[in-house]
């Protein structure tokens, strides 16, 4: 089986990843293996089209492929809310949850990943015509194997961008690196009310997978994330297999930052407040049924 990340180089999917790595997915029989494909629709696209089993990605990414979730099951969470960084760089001296520092300013993001931005920002009170506000691409982050929160740290440092909406691993390096500044961590309480439930990051496959495959899929994504509650340091082993230098010695120190947040269910609220957001951005026009996007008769498994 093929398993597809957005985003390697991250912490965002890493429990997928993990999976793979420590053996889980093994336990279980499968035989999987994880490859970047980015951006988000184009990951969500290959699983449409067969080319992959597996997605590792943000939920409301699989609107990409599959209009009003139509052939998409969302099997587990790999953690729960929005999880990406607004970050700045240094020298603009944004504080800490002022959204006004974004104006006139240019900010890098992905595809479908910038959804998340735009609408959080609209929330906040920012009118991104009004106050010139540019959400684009980040220069370089062109390609299928593309790692962009790493394209994106980069990009910030050579001052192509003025800051960028990206993963844990891009705000680490930019931080640490002394050239920007994290202006919104959404998972840990900035950002309007409401926007920590926008999206999360799922593990999907096709709607026809057999549930065999499927209950073995979770059970794989639920022991990696044990795994890693219970030995965070695990995360460098992984690192050091499908990282560089610099991101392997940082991941165990990531994850576990983000260990609170690993807890594999879906609850109808949860799926609720994705489709809003998805209803405000015009990628849905119904309501979700929650057990047909999601797959809650693996419930007892999360």
């Amino acid at each position: 089986m093929r398993l597809a990340i957005p985003d390697l180089i991250s912490n965002s999917y890493f429990p997928a990843l993990a999976a793979a790595e420590l053996g889980c997915f093994a336990a279980e029989g499968l035989d999987v293996s994880a490859e970047l494909i980015f951006p988000v629709d184009r990951a969500y696209r290959a699983l449409r089209d067969g080319e992959v089993d597996l997605v590792a990605s943000a939920a409301h990414g699989a609107l990409a492929a599959f209009p009003e979730w139509r052939g998409v099951r969302l099997l587990a969470a790999l953690a729960q809310g929005m999880y990406w960084f607004l970050v700045m760089h240094a020298d603009l001296g944004v504080a800490r949850g002022d959204l006004a520092g974004v104006k006139g300013r240019r900010i890098g993001a992905a595809p479908w990943v910038e959804m998340g931005l735009r609408h959080l920002l609209a929330a906040g009170g920012i009118d991104l015509r009004r106050d010139a506000v540019r959400i684009a691409p980040v220069p370089g982050a062109a390609g299928s194997s593309v790692n962009f929160g790493l394209t994106a740290a980069r990009a910030l440092e050579r001052r192509e961008i003025d800051g960028f909406w990206a993963n844990g691993m891009a705000a680490e390096i930019a931080v640490a690196e002394g050239f920007g500044t994290i202006v919104l961590d959404v998972r840990r309480g900035d950002g309007p009310p409401g926007c920590f439930g926008y999206t999360f990051g799922a593990l999907a496959a096709r709607a026809d997978l057999p549930g065999e495959t499927a209950a073995a899929v979770v059970r794989a994504l639920v022991a990696a994330q044990r795994l890693l509650k219970a030995d965070p340091g695990r995360a460098a082993e992984i690192g050091a297999r499908r990282f560089p230098a610099r991101e392997a010695g940082l991941i165990a120190g990531i994850v576990a930052r983000d260990l609170p947040y690993y807890d594999a269910a879906i609850a109808p609220a949860g799926l609720a407040a994705v489709n809003e957001f998805a209803r405000a951005m015009s990628l849905v026009d119904e309501d979700a049924d929650y057990r047909r996007v999601v797959a809650a008769e693996f419930a007892d498994l999360w």
